[in-house]
């Protein structure tokens, strides 16, 4: 059941050392302020997965959170590379990181599967493509009615789910709307959930189309205004492009990283003086 709490607590109570942890958000409701809180708290031997890991990603591997990433694409949207991703895919620095890539249809399968408490998934999927020479995990299985052949891949079934949503209700319920990727599969594919939310209210009421998870689901719900950002949350700001291009300058060079960590992440009282900082500061970085 849901309880309201501190992101701090909400962390510390439910991700641990060696978790399968999955942060979840499509463009859209990146929860950013719990993987700067995981990243705080100095949590090591994660096995992240998300289906489009970007910057958030990013700052989580280059401070040595991060194991072993499974994922679908990686890159900085719109702008380039990744390149504490690349320099541990390439240097293993700050250390080694084992991946299991996949696609988007089969991640999204993969977690459907998991929060129907299944083995693996079952999709129409890699025909044509080379993915399966490089991921043993990507295997093949015939239908025993048709005989037909399909894509089969592990479930997901993460430890811990976090993402970031606009409301919760005082109950622990939680409302997001607009682009929803798979948070709500994420969420209920996991054994854990923590969710940081731009506002608390005493009603939903939700809008045509949106997404309420029920607290049975949920672990615990942190309030987090502006828990999204540099990412948008639709209904309360958009999102910053300036740091997304800022960001190619800032990690592209190891020294560089670790000082702007330093100075934003770690020294950081709460993600609201984050915030803060960042937008004072954006155009003082860096810029490839």
């Amino acid at each position: 059941m849901s309880q309201i709490v501190s992101l701090r607590q909400a962390i510390a109570e439910n991700v641990h050392d060696g978790d399968t942890l999955a942060l979840e958000g499509f463009t859209h409701l990146i929860p950013f302020a719990a993987g700067h809180e995981v990243i705080r708290q100095g949590r090591r031997n994660l096995s992240l997965v998300r289906m489009t890991p970007d910057l958030i990603y990013d700052q989580m591997i280059g401070m040595g959170c991060a194991a072993r990433l499974t994922f679908s694409w990686g890159g900085n949207p719109g702008v380039g590379s990744l390149y504490r991703f690349r320099d541990a895919i390439e240097n293993d620095w700050p250390h080694a990181l084992q991946i299991d890539e996949r696609s988007h249809a089969d991640i999204a399968s993969a977690y459907v599967a998991g929060a129907a408490n299944l083995p693996f998934s079952v999709m129409r999927g890699y025909t044509g493509s080379d993915l399966p020479k490089y991921n043993d995990r990507i295997r093949s299985i015939t239908c025993p009615f048709t005989q037909e052949r399909f894509a089969a891949t592990p479930s997901i079934r993460p430890d811990v789910t976090v993402i970031h949503a606009q409301k919760a209700d005082r109950q622990g319920n939680v409302l997001l709307w607009g682009i929803l990727g798979v948070q709500k599969e994420a969420a209920l594919a996991a054994k854990r959930v923590v969710v940081t939310v731009e506002e608390i209210v005493e009603e939903l009421r939700a809008p045509p189309n949106a997404c309420v998870l029920p607290q049975w689901v949920i672990s615990a719900v942190a309030l987090v205004p502006g828990g999204a950002f540099p990412s948008y949350a639709l209904g309360y700001y958009e999102r910053d492009n300036r740091f997304y291009k800022s960001w190619n300058g800032i990690a592209r060079d190891r020294d560089t990283f670790m000082e702007w960590m330093q100075r934003h992440i770690l020294q950081t009282a709460d993600f609201a003086e984050f915030r803060r900082t960042l937008e004072t500061s954006v155009h003082e970085e860096p810029h490839s």
